[in-house]
């Protein structure tokens, strides 16, 4: 496995936080669901936004200076993405049609909490590859931001099974 540098372990992060947003967004919008159900589905939406603002700061100044010398970031960037994509949501879209053909609340929620395991196997899954201490320190406060949103998730679901 490929050891990956700091601003691309956060590139992924955020690449995975964006997919999380649409799914979130569009399940929000869904009409069969109630007003607890939403405010839920937006609580982990905005937390999407969160996460992904909490990523993006983990870059130190090195790291910044770093990006900034890359010319070819932006390529980076968007093949990183496409690794994202093929391993967790398949794409934005893929992500987006999960929230709309799920057949209510339950099913958004099996699908929410089976993206967010795919993405703390991915990272758990780079973190064994990683020999950079800062890339793998950065890694684990990445890994602790989606432990929350599985264990958020569970609890939720148990209060509809209930």
């Amino acid at each position: 496995m490929p050891t990956y540098s700091v601003n691309e372990v956060i590139e992924f992060a955020v690449q995975i936080e964006k997919n999380g947003y649409a799914f979130y967004n569009e399940a929000s919008k869904r009409k069969d669901i109630d007003a607890k159900a939403k405010e839920f589905i937006e609580m982990l939406r905005d937390e999407e936004l969160n996460h992904e603002k909490t990523f993006l700061a983990l870059r130190s100044d090195t790291d910044m200076k770093d990006l900034e010398l890359t010319a070819d970031w932006e390529l980076i960037s968007e093949y990183l993405k496409t690794i994202v994509d093929s391993r967790i949501f398949n794409s934005e879209d893929s992500a987006i049609k999960q929230a709309t053909a799920a057949k209510g609340i339950m099913e958004i929620v099996e699908h929410a909490i089976s993206f967010e395991k795919d993405t703390l196997l991915y990272f758990h899954a780079l973190n064994d590859g990683m020999f950079n201490a800062k890339s793998r320190q950065v890694l684990r406060k990445i890994i602790n931001e989606e432990v929350s949103h599985v264990l958020r998730l569970n609890d939720y679901k148990k209060t509809l099974q209930a």
